[in-house]
């Protein structure tokens, strides 16, 4: 295996250096210049983040050797996947935002260098409040200022981040299940999903959030078995990653947090009040500290209102041919409620076959059957868990729920919510790998009576043949 992964990783870089820059040279006055020299520059910072995400993982007990098998396969398909897309343009076809973050990431670079022209383009996209994903902006910024524009970079960048998401899924799912087939079977859905490698695979903002979002609720689980100074500098980080990238989602995020810790994820203890305790002062103080409950605060009285998010709401689904609910108010309460069961169907089961109208359409639809199949497997891993891990899983069932709901009603374009969904698909696979265990072992335990009651029979009918109860001594 170990020599598949070395004769793989030397083929993408040897691929990358000598066909990249013929195939993407068409598309120079985008890209910039696209020489070998650039393509190396971009793998060089690919490796640098790979080597020092593969060595984190490596020294994870009882699983690093195959997390990081896990992760380096990810990641090479990531790699091809994404070198794909820029030597073909496809950005336009995947996530144009890929563009906005490019222009914008490097007008943030010339701000930092004291550009105010580049300093009034990048308030103006990102807004006072900071509410228009200006971590992207920082990430685009800072590696342009180490290799130069090189938008081949940042989507390699994003590969690692998504790759690395799958051994975080894995550990999510081993430390509540304590299951190393539910945790094995997340964790490879999360690797090779073909929207996960998708969206993990551009310069977009959705291979990072889904990064950070799995990050929290690790570090989340881990605090709320042991107070770990590390893992609660691992958690503060990571929310604010959250809320650099999509800030709305901070709230849930710190909402499930918050909950989980006055439900309690272990038996209730005086010992484990008390960490439950400081961990949520911890996190206060420093946000506080730090001015991000302040700035948490604007954003919600500025965006936090159904009139916001009825506008929203009705942009989406105006915006292009595949939007839906038209005519649905959410500005109120009541209208709010009510559209979630459509919403809700069209964010878990969205495209449907009739949908595809396109090219792009059509081809999620191996993939959508898939989830459809598999959704069976999610209530099933979601009743188990409810009746059997809900302290365990509580973090993960709270944020889960929020943001299904929260999607159910500000969605209201198809494309949009089959791209958002990946920020549920990734804990939504923990409950189907539960699902698909118990249905396993169900099978197999079926499978071992018949064959018991075959043995029997056998034993039982045939003439001569002693039971080994009776058997002579």
């Amino acid at each position: 295996m170990n020599g598949v992964i070395a004769f793989l990783i030397f083929i993408v870089i040897v691929g990358t250096l000598i066909f990249v820059p013929q195939l993407a040279a068409p598309y120079e006055s985008l890209y910039g210049e696209v020489t070998v020299f650039t393509c190396a520059k971009a793998l060089a910072m690919c490796a640098v983040v790979s080597v020092c995400a593969g060595v984190l993982i490596r020294r994870i007990p009882n699983y690093g050797r195959y997390l990081l098998k896990l992760f380096l396969f990810a990641l090479l398909i990531r790699v091809f996947i994404g070198t794909a897309i820029f030597v073909f343009n496809g950005q336009d076809f995947f996530g144009g935002d890929a563009w906005t973050y490019d222009y914008y990431g490097l007008q943030q670079l010339l701000a930092w260098g004291g550009d105010k022209s580049a300093q009034a383009n990048v308030d103006h996209f990102v807004g006072t409040g900071f509410t228009s994903a200006w971590g992207m902006l920082y990430i685009v910024g800072a590696v342009y200022s180490i290799i130069g524009r090189n938008m081949l970079a940042i989507q390699l960048f994003n590969a690692v981040l998504g790759a690395a998401t799958a051994p975080i899924i894995f550990l999510c799912a081993e430390h509540v299940f304590n299951n190393r087939n539910v945790a094995r079977f997340a964790g490879f859905a999360v690797a090779f999903y073909p929207s996960l490698v998708l969206w993990s695979s551009q310069g977009l903002k959705d291979g990072p959030t889904v990064f950070f979002l799995a990050l929290s609720i690790f570090a989340t689980l881990k605090l709320g078995q042991k107070l770990s100074i590390r893992y609660l500098a691992v958690l503060l980080l990571s929310l604010i990653g959250v809320l650099a990238f999509r800030f709305y989602i901070f709230y849930m995020m710190l909402a499930a947090i918050i909950g989980a810790f006055v439900i309690g994820m272990r038996t209730f203890t005086a010992q484990s009040m008390a960490r439950q305790f400081v961990v949520v002062l911890v996190i206060g103080l420093s946000f506080t500290y730090f001015g991000i409950t302040r700035y948490a605060t604007a954003q919600f009285e500025t965006y936090g209102n159904l009139e916001q998010l009825n506008r929203s709401r009705q942009n989406l689904s105006s915006s292009a041919n595949s939007g839906f609910g038209q005519d649905v108010d959410v500005s109120t309460t009541s209208g709010a409620l009510t559209t979630i069961p459509t919403g809700l169907v069209y964010l878990l089961f969205a495209p449907f076959p009739w949908q595809l109208g396109s090219l792009r359409q059509s081809l999620t639809l191996p993939e959508m059957v898939a989830w459809w199949a598999a959704f069976p497997l999610l209530i099933l891993g979601i009743w188990f868990s409810l009746k059997y891990r809900l302290r365990q899983m509580s973090p993960i069932l709270i944020f889960s729920s929020m943001l299904t709901l929260a999607y159910s009603v500000f969605q209201g374009n198809v494309g949009t919510a089959y791209r958002q969904r990946a920020q549920l698909l990734v804990f939504y696979f923990i409950f189907v790998a539960v699902g698909s265990v118990l249905v396993k072992e169900k099978r197999d335990e079926r499978r071992r009576r018949a064959a018991e009651e075959l043995r029997g029979a056998a034993l039982g009918l045939k003439p001569g043949l002693q039971h080994p109860s009776n058997a002579p001594g």
